[in-house]
């Protein structure tokens, strides 16, 4: 799943592929807004972290979780 994250006085996104639910990735963002974790710390899909001082974020958009697909195109019956 994709997660976008914008961070506060920066112009670009932060953009990683997570192979967490998207519950999970919620989860960990509640805990860091809350002020429970000063810290954000996300995992992407080749096991590289992400991390962002909680108190800097601007916003998260949380992709929908898709099925990988196989080849070089889908094919739709």
């Amino acid at each position: 799943m994709e997660v976008r994250i914008g961070v506060q006085h920066v112009n670009r996104e932060l953009t990683l592929e997570s192979a967490q639910s998207a519950d999970e990735v919620q989860d960990t963002i509640a805990k860091a807004v809350s002020g429970d974790e000063p810290l954000l710390v996300l995992t992407d899909e080749k096991g590289r972290r992400v991390v962002v001082p909680a108190d800097k974020l601007a916003y998260i958009e949380i992709g929908e979780e898709s099925s990988r697909r196989v080849g070089f195109g889908s094919a739709s019956a």
